[in-house]
C-alpha cells in the first residue's frame, strides 16, 4: 500500500525553512467544506469554508447532495488559493494536498456513466434501524466486531448500502447489472476532483474502510466473510482500492482549477486526521473532537484492541513505506455541536451558535435539567438506537440557561462514559485530554469537560488539527516530514489547560444522574415502528 516519492528536492529541515512549503488540505465535514493551507509549521496562511445543504426528508433520515459536496470543495479551494496568491505566493508553492472527510456517509454511483445514483445518506442517519435488528439476529453476528472492529448499528456504511438496494430503484438495477459504485466520501471525492470517468480514479485510504465493516482490521483488506455476511456480491458492487492514508501517487492529482495538476498524497478519515493533527501518535495518547458529533480516539499502537465495553476499534492511521499501521480505540458520540444547533435552529434560543455559551453561563447550573441528546439513538459507549432525545427535570423554575448548560453537559457527560470504557478496555487512566472542534471554543464547555471527567483539558491555539492532520498526512508522502519526531513543534504553541474544580463527590452525583437519565431515555420506539411513531 505504499507509494513512492515524487522529486520535490530536498527534505527541509529548520523551522524557518519550513515555512516556506506549503500543504493544501481539503476538509469536508458533515455541515461544511473547507481548504486550508499550511506551511511546513503547521501554521494555516490561508482558508475557505462553505456550508452546504442538510437535508432531513423524514424523521431520522439524514442526506446530502453528492454535486454539492464537489462543488463546495471547489469553491473552497478556488477562494483560498486565490487568498494564498493574494498574500505573494503562487499556487505552484502548494506542493501537495490531503483529504480529510466525514465518515461512514454513503455515496453510490453509476460506475459507467459517473452520475450520482441517489442522495448520499449521511452518518448520523438512523433509517436503517430495523435492518440492524434484523442483523443481530442473523447467524454469525456475533462474530463481526472481532473481524472488523464495529458493531451492528446504523452508523457504519454497510447498512445504508442494504437499505438503498431494497428501497431504490435505480441503486437496484444497476447493482444487478454489475455497475454499481460504492465510495465513502472520500472516494467519491476523489473520483470527482481527479476527473470523474475520464480518470475513473476509484480508491480509499485504509481508516476510511475501517468504517465500511468490510474490512478485517487485522488483514487490512476487505473480508469475504463480512461481504458474505451482508449478502453483497463483489463482482456486482464495485469497491474502492485501499490505500496508505499517506501515499505519493495512489490519490491522483486535481483535474482543473487554480490548482490543476497538483498531486493528493494524503487522504484520513476526519477523526483519524483529528489525531495526527493534534500528535497523539505515541501509544496511550488521546484527542477529543466536538463537531457535528463528538469523537474520542485513544492511540493503542500498532495492534487492534477489540473493545469489550461498547468501543469501537479502528485504524487510526498508516503512513505506509514500511511503518506499521495504527490503531485507535473510539467512543462516538452521535449529537455534539448539533445539538447546539437544534437550540438555535429548532427552538431559536440563541441565533448565532457561538453564543451557546453566554447562554448557559447566565445559569450557575442545569438546575436539575438532564438532556439526553439521542437525536440519533445514543452511540459509544451505550448503543442505545431505540432512545429519542429526552429532557428530564423540568419544573417552573427551568429557564433557557438550564437547557442550554444541560445540552454542554449531556457531551460532557457522554465523554466520561467513554473514558470510563476505555480505562476498562486498555487499563490506563487517561492523564490529561487533547480537545478540538467547534465546541471546544466555549470555555465553559471545557470547564464542565474538566469538572465532569476529573482530569485536565488540553485546548490548542489553533484548533483545525483535522485539517492539519490531513496535510501532516501529505506532507509525509513527499518528504516535508520524514519523522514523527519533526511534528513535537507543531501546535504546541499557547494552549489552554481548564483544571478540574469542582469535589469527586459532586461529580460523581451529576454523573450518576446523567446515567439514570440514560436508562430512562430507553425504549421510545420499537424495531418496526416509522418515522414520527410512538
Amino acid at each position: 500500500m505504499a507509494g513512492g516519492s515524487p522529486d520535490v528536492g530536498p527534505s527541509p529541515r529548520s523551522q524557518e525553512d519550513l515555512k516556506g512549503w506549503f500543504v493544501g488540505s481539503i476538509d469536508q465535514g458533515t455541515t461544511s467544506s473547507r481548504f486550508l493551507i499550511f506551511d511546513g509549521t503547521g501554521v494555516p496562511v490561508a482558508s475557505h469554508q462553505v456550508e452546504f445543504g442538510q437535508m432531513y426528508p423524514q424523521s431520522g433520515w439524514h442526506e446530502h447532495d453528492p454535486h454539492e459536496l464537489v462543488s463546495s470543495v471547489e469553491a473552497c479551494i478556488e477562494r483560498a488559493t486565490a487568498q494564498f496568491v493574494g498574500q505573494g505566493h503562487r499556487a505552484s508553492d502548494i506542493k501537495a494536498i490531503g483529504i480529510t472527510n466525514q465518515r461512514e456517509t454513503t455515496v453510490l454511483w453509476d460506475a459507467n456513466t459517473g452520475a450520482p445514483l441517489c442522495k448520499a445518506i449521511a452518518w448520523p442517519d438512523t433509517r436503517t434501524k430495523s435492518i440492524v435488528h434484523e442483523l443481530k439476529k442473523r447467524e454469525g453476528a456475533s462474530k463481526l466486531q472481532d473481524i472488523c472492529g464495529l458493531p451492528l448499528s446504523t452508523y457504519p456504511s454497510s447498512v445504508k448500502i442494504l437499505w438503498l438496494l431494497r428501497n431504490d430503484d435505480k441503486v437496484r438495477k444497476a447493482y444487478d447489472d454489475g455497475r454499481l459504485a460504492f465510495g465513502t466520501v472520500d472516494t467519491w471525492l476523489l473520483y470527482s476532483l481527479n476527473g470523474g470517468r475520464d480518470r475513473d480514479l476509484h480508491v480509499t485510504d485504509v481508516t476510511n474502510a475501517s468504517r465500511t465493516m468490510f474490512l478485517n482490521l487485522h488483514s487490512l483488506q476487505y473480508d469475504d466473510d463480512l461481504l458474505d455476511f451482508f449478502q453483497l456480491d463483489k463482482s456486482k458492487m464495485r469497491l474502492p482500492k485501499i490505500a496508505s492514508s499517506s501515499d505519493a501517487d495512489a490519490f491522483g492529482a486535481l483535474a482543473s482549477g487554480p490548482l490543476k495538476g497538483t498531486k493528493i498524497t494524503g487522504c484520513l478519515g476526519d477523526q483519524s486526521a483529528a489525531l495526527v493533527g493534534q500528535c497523539a501518535l505515541s501509544p496511550g495518547m488521546a484527542k477529543n473532537t466536538y463537531g457535528t458529533g463528538c469523537f474520542l480516539l485513544y492511540n493503542v499502537g500498532e495492534k487492534p484492541v477489540i473493545s469489550k465495553h461498547g468501543l469501537l476499534a479502528t485504524v487510526g492511521y498508516d503512513f505506509g513505506r514500511g511503518r506499521k499501521p495504527v490503531y485507535a480505540l473510539e467512543g462516538s458520540i452521535a449529537v455534539a455541536g448539533s445539538a447546539v444547533q437544534f437550540l438555535k435552529n429548532n427552538m431559536g434560543f440563541i441565533s448565532q451558535s457561538s453564543q451557546i455559551g453566554d447562554l448557559a453561563s447566565s445559569v450557575e447550573d442545569s438546575g436539575g435539567v438532564v438532556f439526553v441528546t439521542a437525536f440519533s439513538g445514543l452511540f459509544a459507549p451505550y448503543w442505545i438506537d431505540d432512545a429519542k432525545g429526552t429532557i428530564f427535570g423540568i419544573t417552573q423554575h427551568t429557564q433557557r440557561g438550564h437547557i442550554a448548560r444541560a445540552t454542554l453537559e449531556a457531551t460532557c457527560f457522554q465523554t466520561r462514559a467513554i473514558l470510563d470504557a476505555m480505562e476498562k478496555d486498555s487499563g490506563h487512566a487517561l492523564r490529561e485530554l487533547a480537545v478540538d472542534g467547534g465546541m471546544s471554543n466555549s470555555d465553559l464547555c471545557m470547564q464542565i469537560q474538566a469538572d465532569v471527567i476529573g482530569i485536565p483539558v488540553d485546548r490548542p491555539e489553533m484548533r483545525e488539527t483535522t485539517a492539519l492532520g490531513a496535510a501532516i498526512a501529505a506532507g509525509f508522502a513527499i518528504d516535508i516530514w520524514k519523522e514523527f519526531e519533526e511534528l513535537k513543534e507543531i501546535n504546541r504553541a499557547n494552549r489552554t489547560s481548564f483544571k478540574p474544580v469542582i469535589p469527586q463527590p459532586r461529580r460523581q452525583e451529576m454523573f450518576r444522574g446523567w446515567e439514570r437519565a440514560v436508562e430512562m431515555a430507553r425504549g421510545w420506539i420499537g424495531p418496526s415502528e416509522g418515522p414520527g411513531e410512538l
